[in-house]
């Protein structure tokens, strides 16, 4: 296992695993301003989510923080772990509201996006997976 964490990392993969935490990482910045700027938009979706309209900033604060530690190599495992709670949440909220099924499966999808994109990316966490390069 000691040598896996050295072990180089194809420039493909790394290129990949940049691209799918920068998709990550755009959309999450994207999602916490406007929860910052609450547009009528978000403001509806989320009290129809069941959330009172004073409990937004305080979300988007969340996914603000949360995403920052993800984009930071050195906290790059906490934020992605954060980033699936507050996806977990998401997709909880929206079974919970009956919400189509798309609405679930995409945020499924983005919590695929963080793993993938942070283990493409991180040897360390690689190392711990039984996958192999």
């Amino acid at each position: 296992m000691a040598n896996s964490i050295h072990a180089p990392i194809s420039k493909p993969m790394l290129w990949t695993g940049r691209i799918f935490s920068g998709l990550v990482i755009l959309f999450f910045l994207f999602d916490g301003v406007m929860k910052l700027v609450k547009p009528e938009v978000v403001v509806r979706y989320t009290v129809a989510l069941g959330y009172p309209e004073s409990e937004i900033v305080g979300i988007g604060v969340a996914a603000l923080v949360s995403t920052i530690l993800y984009a930071i190599p050195r906290t790059s495992l906490l934020g992605a772990i954060l980033l699936t709670g507050y996806l977990g949440g998401a997709i909880a909220s929206k079974v919970r509201i009956e919400a189509p099924l798309f609405d679930v499966v995409f945020a499924l999808v983005f919590a695929l996006f963080v793993w993938g994109g942070l283990s493409l990316r991180e040897p360390r966490l690689r190392a711990l997976l039984p996958l192999r390069d």
